[in-house]
């Protein structure tokens, strides 16, 4: 196994900006990072689930994917038109932020978000299947990627936190940002394109 290119891989598309990026980014903004870690703790936890999901089923989700992938994709991109609407609401209104902050939020936006479900498809089969046979290597694998992926959140909420100042200044223009990346995001995911 080329490490290497295995680390890049997961650090290039965890660190990305992807929906829970986004997400993470704007809810700091609205309900500062304690609140937000409720999010970034229910993302963590569903990546390591879709992660082990991989692992341990990969024969199985193999023959059926094509068919599991267009319709992840398609809810999730509806999903993510649900939290650009909340993302875009949440100057306004203290629900928005409660329900785009939440653990619960962050668990369902891992399962429904295809950029999440790709990597977790292929980078178990890819990187470690093919080098690594034993429970106990795999497990380890998929601790490891989860970890990358729990600090590539806690880095888009500290860089929300450093330049919070700065995004609540402006407000309305960042939350409108936002929420036309997660359109743009859910677009492009939805496979019609």
């Amino acid at each position: 196994m080329n490490l290497t290119s295995f680390l890049i891989y997961c650090i290039v598309v965890t660190f990305t900006p992807g929906p829970s990026n986004i997400v993470i980014l704007s809810s700091v903004q609205h309900a500062g990072a304690r609140k937000t870690m409720h999010y970034v703790w229910g993302a963590t936890v569903a990546f390591g689930m879709l992660l082990a999901a991989s692992a341990f089923l990969n024969h199985l989700l193999a023959g059926i994917l094509p068919s599991v992938l267009h319709v992840m994709q398609i809810v999730g991109s509806l999903y993510m038109l649900y939290l650009a609407y909340q993302i875009y609401k949440m100057g306004s209104s203290e629900e928005a932020t409660k329900q785009a902050t939440g653990f619960v939020s962050g668990l369902i936006m891992q399962f429904v978000n295809p950029k999440v479900i790709l990597f977790t498809f292929t980078v178990i089969p890819s990187y470690v299947l093919p080098y690594y046979d034993t429970s106990l290597s795999t497990v380890l694998f998929v601790c490891l990627i989860t970890l990358i992926g729990f600090l590539a959140f806690t880095s888009w909420l500290v860089f929300g936190s450093v330049f919070r100042k700065f995004l609540h200044d402006h407000q309305k223009a960042f939350s409108i940002v936002m929420a036309l990346f997660l359109v743009y995001s859910a677009i492009m995911v939805s496979g019609l394109i």
